[in-house]
């Protein structure tokens, strides 16, 4: 692939895939070109509505010499398996998150993947955002000295209270380590760098939930997955993290991300946004300051990692969102589990590069 747009087919249109639909239309490094999902009406519904000329089924998509990369938006448990066969078909592959529901998978994807002269990429891509660039750019700068330490925090009651169809958020490749920590543990490996050891402690404390949403209201699920997940991580730099992942809890106030340095702290804004503001405490003062962003891409942008992965193909360099560091944050979030059920550290066999910055200038959606 050496011309843009990249032509874009998208495997699963689910949920989440109103936003790729929505943000594509303005990445011009993009577009979807066809779509595929195991039940044929709903990608003939979302084709209808977005515009999408082709409806194909897998199988076709993957043999498609039209598609030049393959946008993968099925459900976890799932993730592995059409991105190998995506890669098998001698396409890239840009996933949503997580990459795989273990890391020894993940690390099987990317060896394929090198081994055809192929891409891997992941969600997601908030820290692409201009909350999170901002932030980092702080960080260096220099401006809170050396980092110390982080914490990061995701506290929430369960996905049960408002998605139509929660059952697998409590199943393998759910919980809230895997659905919403790759959001916060990508934030900080892009901010602060990879992680050379990690220990943990989970647990249990509702063995069935019941649904609160429509249309499964009332529906009483099993949960086999740890719904709260606390982390604590060393990374090479040798700053200290501790994170939180939970479904348990009713009501919390802590913050999002908090980085402690020699001279100050930042308090990041939410990673599972592209915008927001950033609080500088230095040394010396008496209250926070408001940072605003000074990067684009503020609103909802998710998509952004898949359009700097087509333009990095087309042009030969890194991409940002890569396979690499996303199987970082994977073997980061089973480490932490294996930690907790074995009661031990865990070293991690993974290393990855910090993803460069954006460049300061870039237009809303560029991404060179």
């Amino acid at each position: 692939m050496n011309t843009l747009p990249a032509r874009i087919g998208m495997i699963g249109c689910g949920n989440i895939s109103k936003q790729y639909f929505t943000v594509a239309q303005r990445l011009p490094t993009i577009e979807i070109a066809a779509v595929a999902d195991l039940r044929r009406e709903a990608a003939e519904a979302a084709a209808a509505q977005w515009n999408i000329p082709r409806v194909l089924g897998v199988d076709e998509l993957l043999a498609d010499p039209e598609i030049d990369i393959v946008l993968n938006l099925t459900i976890p448990g799932a993730h592995y398996s059409v991105a190998k066969a995506a890669l098998a078909a001698g396409k890239s592959v840009y996933s949503e998150k997580p990459l795989a529901l273990r890391a020894s998978e993940g690390q099987e994807l990317l060896e394929l993947a090198a081994a055809k002269g192929l891409r891997v990429g992941c969600a997601p891509d908030t820290f692409l955002g201009g909350g999170l660039q901002s932030a980092r750019k702080l960080i260096d700068d220099g401006v809170i000295g050396v980092p110390v330490a982080a914490t990061a925090f995701m506290m929430s009651r369960g996905h049960e209270h408002w998605h139509p169809s929660p059952e697998f958020y409590y199943k393998a490749g759910g919980g809230p380590m895997f659905d919403m920590g790759p959001y916060y543990l990508t934030a900080l490996v892009a901010t602060l760098g990879d992680v050379r050891r990690v220990t943990g402690a989970t647990r249990v404390t509702w063995p069935e939930r019941t649904i609160l949403s429509e249309p499964l209201k009332g529906t009483v699920m099993t949960v086999d997955v740890p719904t709260h997940v606390v982390g604590l991580l060393d990374f090479h730099s040798g700053a200290v993290g501790t994170i939180i992942t939970t479904f348990d809890v009713k009501a919390s106030a802590l913050p999002r991300i908090e980085i402690y340095g020699t001279d100050g702290t930042l308090s990041l804004p939410d990673p599972n946004t592209f915008g927001g503001v950033t609080l500088l405490r230095k040394t010396g003062d008496s209250e926070w300051t408001e940072i605003e962003p000074v990067y684009p891409n503020l609103e909802a942008s998710r998509g952004l990692g898949l359009a700097d992965i087509a333009d990095a193909i087309a042009t030969g360099r890194p991409h940002r969102a890569s396979g690499e560091l996303a199987n970082h944050v994977l073997e980061i979030m089973e480490a932490i589990h294996v930690a907790s059920d074995q009661d031990r550290h865990v070293y991690l066999s993974s290393r990855t590069q910090r993803p460069a910055p954006f460049s300061a200038g870039l237009a809303e959606g560029e991404v060179r």
